[in-house]
């Protein structure tokens, strides 16, 4: 039986994600740094609505709280049908499952609904419960990007982690 619910991210939704966000700041460090002000997610809701990219918001269905957020960003079509997989999570669901259950249904949607033929996500390596996710679900390790992602102003390492379509 389903417990979360994911939905395409919406203006409504601002107020309870930088709340979400706020409470879970420590949680999110170093990993990712979410937006935690109404301008902070005005700028990101209009990234996750451009077309290239799509946020998704995972919710608890007894609460209504905010589980956490995932989001497919830089899609491409025609030959290459592929997007990145990002995602994170609220401290006040974390150890349950949920967000597993809701980066699969993310995964799911992009392969369903989407028609892409590859996802691709990229942790850092000391980031082992984002890496036991993945791995939940199949992605399989395809190698390491020294100096990566610009986090907090730091070039960051990733290993870069994919699923395929007929392997999901």
């Amino acid at each position: 039986m389903r417990k979360i619910s994911l939905s395409t991210v919406c203006r409504k939704d601002a107020d309870d994600l930088i709340k979400a966000n706020i409470e879970s700041r420590s949680y999110h460090a170093p990993w990712v740094q979410p937006f935690i002000t109404r301008e902070g997610f005005d700028s990101w809701f209009d990234e996750q609505i451009s077309g290239a990219n799509i946020g998704f918001v995972v919710r608890d269905l007894d609460t209504g709280g905010i589980v956490g957020i995932t989001h497919l960003s830089q899609i491409f079509m025609r030959g290459f049908q592929n997007a990145y997989l990002g995602y994170y999570g609220m401290t006040g669901f974390s150890g349950r499952g949920l967000m597993t259950e809701g980066v699969r249904l993310t995964v799911q949607t992009a392969f369903n609904d989407v028609g892409l033929h590859r996802l691709e996500a990229n942790i850092q390596p000391e980031n082992m419960k984002s890496i036991a996710l993945v791995r939940r679900l199949g992605f399989r390790n395809e190698g390491f990007s020294p100096r990566y992602l610009r986090i907090k102003g730091e070039w960051r390492d990733h290993e870069r982690w994919a699923l395929l379509r007929d392997e999901s």
